[in-house]
């Protein structure tokens, strides 16, 4: 009996350490790749893919999507990335959230009839310029993209509540505009005929932890519900000085969501704001002195921010007028990634890296911002962040991103096009290389707003070049005749060619060209019709 007893004991200890040995497995297995949905558990090779993106606003105005990293023990700091479009003529209303924002304004793209005229304006410049093939050839957007920087469209107006003061900024295609937590914003998109699009990071290191984020709209009705709906009705009428029934009113009419046209045809009906915009100056100044300042008190720290009511509102309804690229208030001004020299730049293509001593609001966010070109079949070297994790997005071409593991197993090889979002994690050896079909462009950001000093492993730059020949030799077993002759043959440095990617021979070119002739005269002779 007392064998039976203890045979059953050390049966029970061996089940419980098999089971422990096995969830330990699991759960390092998770961390390694973050949580995931069941959909991705057998997606092992697209685990530092950021896939199926989250609508969190969604009218006819517009969207913004999220794209969310789960993080787990190897994410030194979790970061999203949201995707924001707007149709031309479009508020995003007032609102702070609990997570800061970087913006990113990647470009706006225009509507057919604007595009039509944009071409018989401009194209006959480009058609005598031997640009036309760099442009056409590689992709048309290219071009628009181009076209539109050179004609100033692609802007968005942003409006930030800074120490207690309205700071407003243009912000044009490239520009980077950070926006704290806590701090009440908006942004529009008044162009014609033109779309916005802007990419941005989200830190949630500040936030609630509730979902993605948690925005607090402050402009509202039914939908989106302002936070000072909240309120009791003879509270905001005391607060106001206005009587119940037009406090009532003015919270109950916007249904539009977060998202709204003011002054669009394709709105249903004018919005409140849109009938606000009507009214004349001094009218929409009447009614802001009768509003009470509704104030946060400032925190101590980097940024002491407080938000107004009437603040806000003014910097919308009174300040219409302004002239174009006209700024105002005490905030920091965007800077431009496009107008920066690369700080590397080859034959086979070009990179660019900003920290915290090229635009000192990153210093607050602790994120860096970068932007990689590579030509058709470059490649950019294999290498290692040491300080930071790395998020990309593609916005121009495809190419291959292969990221390796700690011990030496591949973690990933994938193909990636324009709109892939790919994460890299701290210490992971990774790789880019560019399609042969033309340019590979990414934009991303980074986990620390220090100079970034990447390691690479490959190149004439390469730590295998700098350590001495016998420790190699030594490491790699082989004699230090051999190893030199491997690490020294690759006479480039961080942006190499590829043998294997050739670029298109002298009769696919032509080819190429003549049904690009084609296309832009058949549309051409459309559009000139198209105005008889």
């Amino acid at each position: 009996m007392g064998n039976g007893a203890a045979h059953l004991l050390l049966l029970l200890v061996l089940c419980y350490g098999v089971t422990m040995a096995v969830g330990l497995y699991r759960e390092e297995k998770e961390d390694w790749r973050g949580d995931r949905d069941e959909t991705h558990i057998d997606r092992e090779e697209e685990w530092l893919l950021l896939q199926d993106s989250k609508p969190v606003v969604k009218t006819d105005a517009g969207e913004m999507r999220v794209l969310r990293n789960y993080g787990g023990r190897i994410i030194d700091r979790p970061m999203h990335i949201g995707f924001i479009t707007m149709e031309p003529r479009t508020l995003f209303v007032p609102q702070y959230i609990d997570s800061s924002l970087i913006l990113f304004i990647r470009t706006g793209k225009i509507d057919d009839e604007l595009l039509a005229e944009l071409m018989l304006k401009y194209l006959p410049h480009y058609l005598s310029s031997v640009e036309i093939y760099k442009h056409f050839l590689s992709t048309l957007r290219g071009f628009i993209t181009k076209l539109l920087k050179e004609i100033a469209l692609g802007e968005a107006k942003v409006g930030l509540i800074y120490k207690d003061e309205l700071a407003e900024r243009r912000l044009k295609i490239g520009d980077i505009y950070r926006i704290p937590a806590g701090s009440a914003f908006y942004l529009m998109n008044a162009e014609e005929g033109q779309r916005l699009n802007i990419i941005c990071s989200i830190d949630p290191s500040e936030s609630l932890g509730l979902g993605f984020f948690q925005s607090f709209y402050i402009g509202g009705g039914t939908y989106p519900t302002s936070i000072l709906a909240g309120f009791e009705l003879e509270t905001l009428s005391t607060a106001f000085n206005v009587t119940t029934d037009e406090v009532r009113e003015i919270m109950t009419r916007q249904h539009e969501g977060p998202i709204v046209f003011i002054g669009d045809s394709r709105a249903p009906r004018p919005s409140l704001w849109t009938k606000f915009l009507q009214l004349k100056e001094q009218d929409r100044l009447q009614h802001l002195k009768r509003m009470v300042k509704f104030q946060q008190q400032p925190s101590q720290g980097e940024e002491q921010r407080t938000w107004s009511w009437r603040t806000l509102l003014i910097s919308i309804f009174g300040q219409e007028n302004k002239k174009k690229g006209e700024k105002s208030g005490k905030s920091p001004d965007s800077y431009n990634i496009y107008d920066r020299r690369p700080d590397f730049r080859n034959n086979y293509g070009w990179s660019i890296a900003l920290d915290e001593s090229d635009y000192q609001p990153l210093k607050y966010s602790g994120i860096g911002v970068y932007l990689v070109n590579l030509t058709a079949g470059s490649m950019l070297a294999p290498h290692v962040n040491p300080t930071a994790t790395e998020y990309g997005i593609v916005l121009r071409g495809s190419g291959r991103i292969q990221i390796v593991f700690p011990n030496g197993t591949q973690a990933m090889d994938a193909i990636v096009k324009e709109g892939d979002v790919f994460w890299v994690p701290r210490y992971f050896p990774f790789c880019q290389i560019a399609a042969r079909s033309g340019p590979f462009e990414f934009f991303g950001f980074t986990t620390s707003a220090r100079e970034n000093r990447p390691q690479f492993l490959v190149g004439a730059n390469s730590i295998l070049q700098t350590l001495r020949s016998p420790v190699l030799a030594a490491a790699f077993g082989v004699s230090e005749d051999r190893i030199n002759r491997v690490i020294k043959a690759q006479r480039e440095a961080v942006i190499l060619p590829s043998a294997s990617a050739a670029p298109p021979d002298e009769e696919e070119g032509a080819a190429k060209f003549e049904r690009v002739q084609k296309v832009i005269k058949s549309f051409g002779n459309e559009v000139i019709m198209g105005f008889d």
